[in-house]
Formats: C-alpha cells, sequence, structure tokens
C-alpha cells in the first residue's frame, strides 16, 4: 500500500521503481534508520558530557556496556558511568567538544577533544580522542576510546611523562591511579546511598 501511494506521488518510471523497491523492500531503508537513531545516540552522549550531566551520558549506555582506553583499561556496567559521574565532578574546568560523529553497519564514530586540569599534577592538559561505538537494543554497547598516551603524559606529567610515557612503566602506573580512583568514588557513593537509605533511629 505504501509503496503504492509513493508511486502514485512521486513517480513510476523504471529508476524511480528501483529506488522505491530498494527502500521498501528493506534493502537499505530501516539500516539507514537504524545509523541514524545510533548518531543521534552519540550526540546525545556528547551533548550530555559537555553539560557535566553524567547521569544523562549514563542513560545512553547499554546495562552490559564494556568501556575500554589507555587511563582505565577495561571498565564494565555500572563502572562506566561512575567513571563519567567522577570525572565531570571532579574536573571542574573540563571542556569537552565531540566531532565526526558517523554511524555505518553498526558501528559508529565520534572524535572529541578535551581541555581540563589533570589533578594529580594540576597540569592544563588537551586531549584528541577518537571513540568507537557498537549499540545494542538502542544503547551504546560497546566504547573504545583511543588517544596518544605518549603525548597525553607529556602535557600532564611534563618532562618525565614525555619519556615515561613510551614506556610500558607510566601507563600500568596511571591505569592504578585511575582504577583506584574509581573504586574509592564508587565506595563513597555507595556510603552515601547506604545512609540515605537508612532509617532514623528511634528515641525511646
Amino acid at each position: 500500500m505504501l509503496l503504492t501511494w509513493a508511486m502514485v506521488v512521486i513517480g513510476s518510471d523504471s529508476l524511480t521503481m528501483w529506488v522505491l523497491e530498494s527502500i521498501f523492500a528493506g534493502r537499505g531503508w530501516e539500516s539507514l534508520m537504524t545509523n541514524q537513531a545510533d548518531a543521534a545516540l552519540i550526540k546525545t552522549f556528547y551533548e550530555a558530557f559537555s553539560r557535566h550531566d553524567a547521569e544523562a551520558m549514563a542513560s545512553c549506555y547499554h546495562a552490559d556496556v564494556v568501556f575500554k582506553d589507555p587511563a582505565f583499561g577495561e571498565l564494565r556496567g555500572e563502572s562506566v558511568a561512575d567513571m563519567w559521574r567522577m570525572l565531570t565532578k571532579l574536573s571542574k574546568d573540563l571542556k569537552v567538544k565531540a566531532s565526526g560523529i558517523s554511524v555505518k553497519g553498526g558501528v559508529g564514530h565520534a572524535h572529541w577533544d578535551a581541555d581540563y586540569t589533570f589533578s594529580a599534577t594540576r597540569r592544563k592538559v588537551h586531549n584528541s580522542i577518537d571513540s568507537t561505538f557498537e549499540f545494542k537494543d538502542g544503547l551504546i554497547y560497546r566504547q573504545t576510546d583511543a588517544f596518544d598516551f605518549q603525548k597525553w603524559s607529556s602535557q600532564a606529567f611534563g618532562p618525565v611523562g614525555s619519556v615515561l610515557g613510551r614506556t610500558p612503566v607510566l601507563p600500568f602506573a596511571v591505569t592504578r591511579f585511575a582504577r583506584r580512583n574509581l573504586s574509592q568514588f564508587q565506595a563513597k557513593q555507595a556510603k552515601k546511598k547506604h545512609a540515605v537509605k537508612k532509617p532514623p533511629s528511634k528515641s525511646n
């Protein structure tokens, strides 16, 4: 019925018919719509990031999400959202700008630049990151962030970082430091939630 209506409105020459049949037979139409929805999701994610809205970022993730980057290594599930909660809370001067958002064949890509003060050394950092996404149930299921660790470490740690950033030593130490901070943040958050849920003691 929809194909017939489109023929009446647009025309029924051979080229038009081929295009219409390709679309309504599902050859590319469904994929196109899915790609657009996934690209919109990535855009929503980075818009939330630029606002430091970690909860909106978390809503873009699948419950079983897996995240990887050179700083934190591999994180799964709620730990991914907690990482963003921690970073957006601690990095008060963080500025994020995303570009080049695209999705093709179920795989998304985006480039983003981050400017912030690295808390451990109080040094200014400009980092350029390339992200790759996979999706499940309309949400981000896999995210892999890649950046030049040696370039980042030279900004975050100065000359020492420039040298050690070329070796396995500093990446290992940074990941341990980042994951320790995340664990401490999660423990504090859990303690706060427990305090809120704990009923007030009854006086005799």
